[in-house]
């Protein structure tokens, strides 16, 4: 595996969106070390109240995400970008052991370094619990929903 991630910074839009749809091809395999190669060795994190350093740790904490959050499935979308830097809207959905579905939302301040590794990632997210009946991702993001105009919605 290579040191580096392109898209590289500075980041136009096309190049913007591209760093998005793949962090969430990454995410929606929902496999640790794969996503944890995107980020560079000593990455800084801070998720809701959770603060880490380091591909390990951020591979641990994806870890025990997913065997909490099961059936994950995420959708980002590009809010806004300048040089290296990025802002990101997300949703994604999952339900607890007891089978409880929720819809989380929340928003990603990124940082690249310029081998286009990701070396900063600050997430806010709040849940809401949801019926399972009311879900709205059901897998991947298939290739029809795509590119401009696929924006995930507010609520």
């Amino acid at each position: 595996m290579t040191d580096a991630r392109p898209p590289f910074p500075p980041f136009d839009l096309d190049s913007a969106l591209a760093k998005v749809q793949a962090a969430e091809d990454a995410w929606n395999t929902r496999d640790p070390h794969q996503v944890a190669l995107a980020y560079t060795e000593d990455s800084a994190w801070r998720n809701r109240d959770v603060v880490l350093a380091g591909r390990d740790k951020i591979v641990e904490f994806l870890t025990a995400k997913w065997e909490r959050e099961l059936d994950y499935v995420l959708r980002k979308s590009l809010w806004g970008f300048r040089g290296n830097r990025m802002t990101v809207r997300f949703q994604y959905e999952s339900h607890s052991a007891e089978g409880q579905w929720f819809r989380s939302y929340g928003n990603e301040l990124w940082e690249f370094a310029d081998n286009g590794l990701m070396r900063r990632r600050e997430a806010s997210i709040n849940d809401l619990p949801i019926n399972e009946a009311d879900r709205r991702y059901f897998g991947p993001r298939p290739e029809s929903e795509r590119g401009p105009g696929h924006d995930i919605p507010l609520d």
